[in-house]
C-alpha cells in the first residue's frame, strides 16, 4: 500500500512539475534555451509515444522512470527564478479552479476518437 501511495504522489509531483513549465513556456521572458527545453519536456509527456516502447521489459519504463523527470529537473534550473514562481503561483491557480481545461480534454477525446475511428476505417477496407 506504502508503493502504491509513493507512486500516486510521485506521478502528482510529475504532473504539477509538467504543468508549471507549461506556464513558464509562455513567458515572453523566459530564454530561448529553456524555452525550447520546456516545449520539449512538456511534448514528452504529453506525446503517448516513447523513445524505448512501454512493452518492453523493463527497459519499456526507463524512459519514464529516468528520462522523463530527468528533463524537468533540468529545464527547470535553466528557468530564471522570478519566472518559475510565476508559473508555480498560475499552476497553484489553475489547480484551485477545476473545469478550465475542458476544452482541452474535449480536443484530446475528439481527436482519439477520429484515429480510432480512421484505425477501424482502415482495417476494414
Amino acid at each position: 500500500m506504502a508503493l502504491l501511495k509513493k507512486i500516486k504522489e510521485t506521478a502528482s509531483r510529475l504532473k504539477r512539475q509538467i504543468r508549471i513549465l507549461f506556464f513558464a513556456y509562455q513567458d515572453r521572458n523566459l530564454p530561448l534555451l529553456p524555452r525550447i527545453l520546456a516545449i520539449i519536456t512538456v511534448a514528452y509527456a504529453l506525446s503517448p509515444l516513447d523513445l524505448i516502447p512501454d512493452f518492453i521489459p523493463l527497459l519499456g519504463y526507463l524512459d519514464d522512470l529516468i528520462l522523463l523527470p530527468a528533463l524537468i529537473a533540468l529545464t527547470i534550473r535553466l528557468i530564471p527564478a522570478e519566472i518559475l514562481e510565476k508559473a508555480r503561483a498560475r499552476s497553484e491557480e489553475e489547480e484551485s479552479t477545476p473545469g478550465k481545461n475542458i476544452w482541452a480534454a474535449l480536443f484530446i477525446i475528439l481527436l482519439w476518437a477520429a484515429l480510432l475511428l480512421a484505425a477501424m476505417k482502415a482495417i476494414l477496407t
